[in-house]
């Protein structure tokens, strides 16, 4: 039990550390560019899955087993976490749309846990 938290810990710090990256990356390419926001809510989506893509497979290599439910707690934590900034931060719910992508990121986790067990969990002795 105490792996797999670990292992989840590990998914979602990786995961806000490259969302916190790539939002500086952003903030820079916005200002000092003409970068528009139509690509720009395309281009935080693929981030956000390939984040989550990433964490998911991080823990599910920290948690050597089970990857798709380490994937899918470290998606839902994210889901939870950006859940209650917005809740309790701005006072508003999630739209459909927002759902929509939530589910998107948790099956992201879910495919990077399952990825991660058994390409990288496993060790060949």
């Amino acid at each position: 039990m105490t792996k797999q938290l670990t292992a989840v810990v590990y998914g979602l710090v990786m995961v806000l550390g490259l969302i916190l990256i790539t939002s500086i990356f952003l903030a820079l390419l916005l200002r000092f560019t003409s970068f528009n926001d139509p690509i720009l809510s395309w281009v935080t989506l693929g981030i956000g899955l390939i984040s989550l893509f990433i964490g998911g497979l991080v823990a599910g290599a920290k948690g050597k087993a089970k990857g798709w439910i380490i994937g899918g707690v470290t998606g839902f934590g994210f889901t939870l976490f950006t859940f209650l900034v917005q809740y309790l931060g701005y006072q508003q719910g999630f739209s459909l749309e927002q759902s929509i992508h939530h589910l998107a990121y948790i099956s992201a986790a879910v495919l990077g846990g399952i990825v991660g067990v058994n390409t990288l969990g496993t060790k060949t002795e």
